[in-house]
């Protein structure tokens, strides 16, 4: 089996006396797609957010690459250049070029040469089909031409897992299957990646794993195919009964 890269133990969080979490185990190896599944309200965004510093938590631990998480400040500015989030809002900056957009966490953080950095850049947005955007604004763009920018701009800083929370929830039925792709090629490509979405049939293709939850606890954690084909809980039944796929 891929050597382990993120280990999550007893992961509590909470909002004041409100428990959104409960107890939440689960590990993920190099090179794996695990999908987190569930109806709205279950937990799913919370969790993925909670493992790149956007939400804290209340108990338990985080171990990436071998190293146990230390929550502060500095710790989670140095793991978000190796653990890359994709938004539903896609979050770009309006008053950058899309150039600019990509290369601010490559320039800024990174200290990445300026030129050798705008060449991979302009691979990246070659790879996506968007070089001629390259010195559009975001006012300028689609949805879908967005939201693969974002994802651009998050590979651009090689981080070594990938996070999607929703990534086409926003997104004209059209313009889904672009983004899909992109996160179909990465997976090609071995990027371990963690992926919340409705998007039931990119899940039952992609993923490797199901994590499925429901009221802020996972009731099934099993290879993809094993959960289509056979859900082994009531709530899951009812939840893919619900889907159209």
């Amino acid at each position: 089996m891929a050597e382990e890269l993120l280990r999550v133990e007893h992961l509590k969080k909470a909002y004041q006396t409100k428990e959104v979490l409960h107890d939440i185990n689960f590990t993920v190896h190099k090179g794996e797609v695990v999908a987190l599944l569930g109806s709205s309200g279950s937990g799913k965004s919370t969790l993925i957010r909670t493992l790149n510093g956007l939400e804290d938590y209340q108990g338990g631990t985080l171990t990436f690459a071998g190293k146990q998480v230390q929550p502060s400040k500095a710790t989670w500015l140095a793991l978000r250049q190796r653990i890359g989030m994709v938004f539903q809002s896609y979050d770009l900056f309006p008053n950058l070029s899309v150039l600019d957009n990509i290369l601010l966490g490559p320039l800024k953080v990174q200290h990445q040469e300026r030129k050798t950095a705008e060449a991979e850049a302009r691979e990246l947005l070659a790879s996506v089909n968007l070089s001629e955007y390259a010195d559009s604004y975001p006012r300028q763009l689609s949805g879908g031409q967005k939201q693969r920018i974002a994802i651009v701009r998050a590979l651009a800083l090689h981080p070594e897992m990938m996070l999607f929370d929703e990534v086409t929830a926003s997104l004209d039925p059209e313009m889904v299957r672009g983004v899909l792709e992109i996160m179909t090629n990465l997976a090609k490509q071995e990027m371990t990646m963690i992926v919340v979405t409705h998007e039931m049939n990119f899940a039952k293709q992609v993923a490797d794993r199901v994590l499925f939850l429901s009221d802020g606890e996972i009731l099934e954690d099993r290879p993809t195919a094993e959960f289509f084909a056979h859900p082994a809980t009531k709530r899951a039944q009812e939840f893919l009964a619900s889907m159209e796929f």
